[in-house]
C-alpha cells in the first residue's frame, strides 16, 4: 500500500487549488474560516494512487480535526486544517499563492488565519 502522510495530501491539495484551478473556495463566517478541499477522487488522481488509498487518509484527518466532510457538500478545512493549508501556502506557495489570491487579500487571510509572521 502507498504511504502518505498529511503533509503530502495537504501539499497535493494545495498544488490541486493554486497551480492546477487557480481558485479557492473559502467560508467566512463570524468565528472560521475554511478552504474547501480537493475531493478525494481529484486527489487520489492528482497523486496517481487508486482512490481507496486515499480514503483512510480522510478519515485520519477528519478525527484529528484536521478536515470536516459532508456528505453532498463536500471536504472542507477546519480551523486546525487552515492553519496547516496557509502554513504551506505561506512558505512553499508563496508566488501561487498572491497570484491567486491578490497579495492583499492574502496577507489578511493570513492574518485572520494566526499564520502572519
Amino acid at each position: 500500500m502507498t504511504s502518505l502522510t498529511y503533509e503530502e495530501v495537504f501539499e497535493a491539495a494545495v498544488r490541486i487549488i493554486l497551480i492546477e484551478e487557480h481558485s479557492i473556495t473559502i467560508s467566512l463566517n463570524e468565528n472560521t474560516l475554511s478552504i474547501r478541499f480537493p475531493t478525494t477522487r481529484k486527489l487520489a488522481e492528482y497523486l496517481q494512487i487508486p482512490h481507496y488509498y486515499v480514503l483512510p487518509y480522510f478519515a485520519m484527518m477528519e478525527k484529528d480535526g484536521m478536515i470536516t466532510r459532508v456528505e453532498r457538500v463536500g471536504i472542507s478545512t477546519t480551523e486546525k486544517g487552515t492553519k496547516k493549508l496557509f502554513k504551506l501556502m505561506a512558505t512553499k506557495f508563496l508566488k501561487e499563492s498572491k497570484a491567486t489570491l491578490g497579495a492583499a487579500l492574502f496577507e489578511e487571510l493570513r492574518r485572520r488565519v494566526g499564520t502572519d509572521s
